[in-house]
């Protein structure tokens, strides 16, 4: 963990856009904070990636403290994937940028082109 931590940036607004920076690790979170999901499912719920690339952005994630990884032994195997304290701590601000996206789709005039944010906490159990 010392050599990642080393690779971070210093400023913490520039370390943490680091940490979830790029075209799926957001959408990847947003999908885990409602629950844990087998790869299978994460990729029925983002048919655009590719399972390289979802592997990858998992594993950096992982990497990173936001993901869990759970491996059960059995036949066949089966590995699930869920948020960490420290992941579900980015649900504010996910629900955030989510907002923020439709308030600038009802701008352009292109809301009847966006879907509603749903994070549902795993720690409440509420819809949000």
């Amino acid at each position: 963990m010392t050599e990642l931590i080393k690779r971070l940036p210093m400023l913490p607004v520039e370390r943490a856009l680091k940490v979830i920076s790029g075209r799926w690790k957001a959408v990847i979170l947003y999908y885990l904070l409602t629950g844990p999901k087998r790869l299978s499912e994460l990729k029925r719920l983002v048919p655009e990636i590719s399972q390289k690339v979802l592997i990858q952005q998992l594993r950096e994630m992982e990497e990173h403290g936001l993901v869990h990884r759970e491996i059960f032994r059995q036949v066949p195997p089966r590995v699930d994937y869920s948020a960490t304290t420290l992941g579900q701590s980015l649900e504010p601000v996910l629900l955030a940028l989510c907002e923020w996206g439709q308030h600038h789709a009802a701008e352009l005039d292109e809301i009847d082109q966006t879907r509603d944010c749903i994070i549902r906490p795993v720690r409440s159990g509420t819809m949000v």
